[in-house]
């Protein structure tokens, strides 16, 4: 019996060439009750691979694209009066989905970005002082342009804590760009089916907290996230929500290959994965050109796993 990674990343492979790790990954946090962080630069495919996912498992898909005017209603939802009953009623906003593509969400006001912390951590939001449920399972993917800085606002770290992954989506190999262009004049042939379901995934979030985990792994976790503090280029290391993550991941990567224990390669895929977006360098660093995941495969290479 296939996994649900197959069977998803056989139909995703129909519209996305290539882009089998990043896939695996963010099948991976849904599986784990994770969200994503989607980074690239225009026009690598982030948004078809978000509404393709959704459509390869049956789930319902909504896209924000933010921007600086944007309030936390417009995400949401908001009450609104009714002439006809004489009563205020909840118009639920496009959050109310099982995959949210929140497109640049780094051009959101700082009140907006907050919006979707509770959405996030609780899968409820709270308006007016009443509560409402979001669909199970929920899963956020923000993506964010690296390369043009003007008009956003960053990500405060404790956002950035929210998200259990992060995978950047970068352009295509030569024969992968090839292929491309092959399919683009068919690409109206290449129709996304639903091939699992909602229940399929939630079955899936419940057999991670089946998945074997030795102590030395979670002991193997633990000295990489230490590392990551004592690194002379960061600043501000993980916190025990990145070590948190980091095991989750593991765990989701484990469902994904029909695993049920836990390998030292998947605590390195995870941390790759769940620790540089986490971290904040030091100026000095930031100078000499040091990035996030230049440390993190510092970190994983002076950690000895099990």
């Amino acid at each position: 019996m296939s996994s649900l990674y197959d069977k998803v990343k056989s139909e995703v492979s129909k519209v996305i060439v290539g882009k089998e790790r990043e896939l695996k990954t963010i099948i991976a946090s849904l599986i784990a009750g994770g969200h994503v962080i989607l980074e690239g630069v225009p026009g690598v495919a982030k948004t078809t691979m978000a509404r393709a996912i959704a459509k390869s498992i049956g789930l319902s898909f909504s896209r924000i694209q933010f921007t600086p005017d944007m309030l936390p209603s417009d995400v949401l939802g908001t009450f609104i009066y009714s002439q006809k009953d004489s009563k205020f009623k909840f118009r639920r906003g496009p959050i109310f989905a099982n995959i949210v593509l929140a497109d640049e969400i780094n051009r959101a006001s700082p009140r907006t970005q907050s919006a979707f912390l509770e959405a996030m951590q609780e899968h409820q939001v709270t308006i007016w002082g009443r509560t409402f449920r979001l669909p199970e399972p929920f899963l956020v993917l923000a993506t964010m342009n690296p390369v043009e800085m003007e008009g956003v606002y960053p990500l405060p770290e404790a956002q950035r804590d929210r998200f259990m992954a992060r995978v950047v989506l970068g352009y295509p190999s030569p024969e992968e760009l090839v292929e491309i262009m092959d399919r683009f004049k068919d690409i109206s042939r290449f129709e996304v089916n639903a091939v699992a379901t909602a229940e399929e995934v939630l079955e899936a979030q419940k057999r991670v907290w089946d998945v074997r985990v030795d102590s030395n792994i979670k002991t193997y976790i633990v000295k990489i996230v230490e590392e990551s503090r004592r690194h002379p280029h960061v600043q501000l290391g993980g916190s025990p929500r990145a070590a948190l993550s980091i095991l989750m991941l593991s765990r989701g990567l484990a469902v994904a290959e029909g695993l049920d224990y836990v390998h030292p390669d998947h605590v390195k895929e995870a941390a790759r994965a769940a620790l540089p977006h986490r971290l904040v360098l030091t100026p000095e660093a930031r100078l000499e050109g040091v990035n996030q995941d230049r440390v993190t495969r510092d970190i994983l290479d002076s950690v000895e796993p099990p």
